[in-house]
């Protein structure tokens, strides 16, 4: 293993300080419990949006922090779950009294800590909302998790959601729409490599030179198979037939209900793409393929889109959504509608996403 590191235990540790020392005016960083946050928050009578996950990912989460997208991110160890006391923490950091929007990727240990903290939250007079982000069209279970993961959409929703708070929507406005960029979203991806996590030192799996996995999940987590290296216009077409493709699907989440003042099960129905759809197109590097590559990836894409009726109208390409330094690419699609495409392009200022400040 070759990295620029110290000691592998404190590589989430001197990650965050760096962040806080390049970033000030940007974010603030807690330590004890760890959590990134606004350098202004909290920001009084505007909606908060914190998400959290095992660190690996970056930018996402704690570069996506800032005006336009997120208020906090709880960072984990690499590829572990965060824990309840630093998203109780970053809720009550960030919270300007209209509300706190959780956004939960689908992973067991990130679904249970996020949901530990939100009843802690409510105990303590904030009003929380949870999203579960479940976008991955690759496999419906894994290693895990209990339905699908959640991936690229993740991003996609901090941008929108964080505009929209910026607008001044409520948190049950907010909610619905980070709902509605979950259900419209698909997502799959691909390995040419595994990554290597600090403390393990050595590949996560076996991946000989000649092959790929294809589905794979942001952990390494197996995909839907595993096969041939194949160019690049192949693997574009895997990949985003895969997204098109997808049937629309039903899938039970839990949610809370204010109403009610309990956790409850809600069933969310997936339309699919069809003709005449508008789209995001997001192109996310993995973490260790050159840059050269992903417009070659885009290419195909806009071409079969095209030829499936979809038209195009927004897109996204580069590193947000990594697996250390797994090389390999996936496909996020999106769509869009007049509302989206607003707050799409609504300004925002992070470490890993700025435009329009």
């Amino acid at each position: 293993m070759k990295k620029l590191i110290n000691k592998p235990e404190d590589v989430v540790k001197e990650e965050l300080e760096g962040l806080a020392l390049a970033y000030p005016d940007i974010v603030k960083v807690h330590f004890e419990p760890n959590f990134v946050y606004r350098a202004d928050a909290p920001v009084k009578g505007q909606v908060a949006i914190v998400s959290g996950g095992g660190s690996g990912h970056e930018p996402m989460h704690g570069g996506l922090v800032g005006v336009g997208m997120l208020s906090a991110a709880c960072p984990g160890q690499v590829f572990t779950s965060p824990t309840p006391d630093q998203m109780l923490e970053a809720t009550k950091m960030v919270d300007g009294g209209a509300g706190v929007l959780h956004i939960v990727k689908n992973y067991t240990g990130d679904v249970m800590n996020f949901e530990m903290a939100a009843d802690m939250a409510r105990d303590e007079g904030i009003k929380v909302a949870s999203i579960l982000i479940d976008d991955d069209a690759a496999v419906k279970d894994s290693l895990w998790t209990a339905g699908r993961r959640g991936v690229g959409a993740t991003v996609l929703a901090e941008k929108i959601c964080g505009a929209a708070a910026e607008k001044g929507y409520s948190l049950e406005k907010v909610a619905d729409l980070c709902r509605k960029v979950n259900i419209n979203s698909r997502s799959m991806g691909m390995a040419l490599t595994s990554c290597t996590t600090p403390m393990a030192g050595k590949p996560t799996f076996d991946l000989p030179e000649d092959e790929m996995e294809v589905g794979v999940g942001i952990h390494g987590e197996p995909g839907r198979k595993r096969m041939k290296l194949q160019t690049a216009d192949e693997i574009t077409e895997m990949l985003a037939l895969g997204v098109i493709d997808d049937p629309a699907y039903t899938r039970i989440v839990r949610e809370w209900d204010e109403g009610q003042g309990e956790w409850v099960e809600i069933e969310l129905v997936d339309p699919p793409f069809k003709a005449g759809d508008q789209v995001l197109a997001f192109v996310n590097n993995m973490g260790g393929t050159a840059a050269i590559e992903l417009p070659i990836i885009y290419r195909k894409l806009h071409e079969i889109c095209e030829k499936k009726g979809l038209k195009i109208v927004r897109n996204l390409i580069g590193a947000y959504i990594t697996s250390l330094d797994m090389q390999g690419c996936s496909i996020t699609l999106l769509k869009m509608d007049d509302e989206l495409l607003e707050l799409w392009d609504a300004p925002v200022k992070t470490i890993g996403l700025r435009w329009g400040m």
